[in-house]
């Protein structure tokens, strides 16, 4: 193989999969990841023939909230393509958008467990397996609550994301004498199915807000993923954060807001009553 092999965790929707699609379209092999084995073989199946230069696509599931489990993905990755050269810490959920003491009691233990938990043993087990075979790159993904921001009914999914920046900072740390570089990727606002289903887990006049914004601010997978993979594969700095949505371009898009019309970018956001 020429190419890098590069697992992705929970690459069978979203990013995640926009991500494994951009790397095999342009010859690395991708281990794609979700819970359910039916779903990563298919999605191996959907967007292997893209694949070039000899790349593979393989498909093993993986809850990473279980530390056995995301070592069995470490494993299978080995066992098929014989190492590991980047491994991206990309499974999360949100929680429906109310107050925390409104949140269902399976949301505040599944949400931690799953972004901050699932990003900690994915780190863990590449940093192991990288450092034995003397390379590797590791990046975790960053979201709304990374840097301390807050805005109501996002605690819960904030309070994930600050402590998987915090995470990465330690980790950049701890490893900036060893062999596997360790980084952050920052997507900013991307347009995904879990967008779509979280309309129904927000109440209707802030979800009329979101939308504001999310036409200002957002992007889809297609526009986003294939800059991220650019940047990554060209990456060689330990520490790195690969940022899409930078302030400065946050800002740019709110001016130019005020002047250029965003109209109705995102129609599958509208809730059913909507004019």
């Amino acid at each position: 193989m020429t190419g890098k092999v590069v697992v992705v965790t929970g690459s069978t929707k979203g990013i995640g999969k926009g991500l494994a699609r951009e790397f095999l379209k342009r010859g690395h092999s991708v281990v794609i990841s979700g819970r359910k084995q039916a779903d990563t073989e298919a999605v191996a199946t959907e967007i292997g023939p893209e694949a070039v230069s000899g790349a593979k696509a393989i498909g093993v599931a993986c809850e990473v909230t279980d530390y056995a489990h995301v070592q069995n993905l470490w494993d299978k990755a080995i066992t098929a393509f014989g190492r590991v050269d980047i491994w991206i810490n990309n499974a999360g959920m949100s929680n429906s958008r109310f107050e925390i003491g409104a949140l269902e009691q399976a949301e505040v233990e599944t949400v931690p467990r799953t972004n901050l938990i699932g990003t900690i043993n994915g780190s863990h087990v590449a940093l192991r397996g990288m450092t034995a075979q003397g390379s590797g790159d590791i990046y975790n993904f960053e979201g709304f609550g990374s840097n301390g921001s807050k805005q109501k009914g996002m605690s819960l999914y904030g309070a994930t994301k600050f402590g998987v920046t915090y995470f990465t900072k330690a980790l950049i740390a701890e490893t900036k004498d060893g062999p596997v570089r360790v980084g952050y990727l920052s997507p900013g606002i991307v347009i995904t199915d879990l967008s779509v289903r979280d309309k129904t887990k927000v109440p209707p006049k802030q979800w009329e807000f979101t939308i504001l914004v999310y036409n200002i601010l957002a992007d889809r997978v297609e526009t986003v993923t294939p800059w991220l993979v650019e940047n990554v594969l060209a990456n060689t700095t330990h520490g790195a954060r690969i940022a899409w949505l930078t302030r400065g371009k946050s800002l740019w898009r709110f001016l130019r807001s005020r002047f250029i019309k965003t109209g109705d970018r995102f129609p599958e956001l509208k809730l059913p009553n909507a004019a």
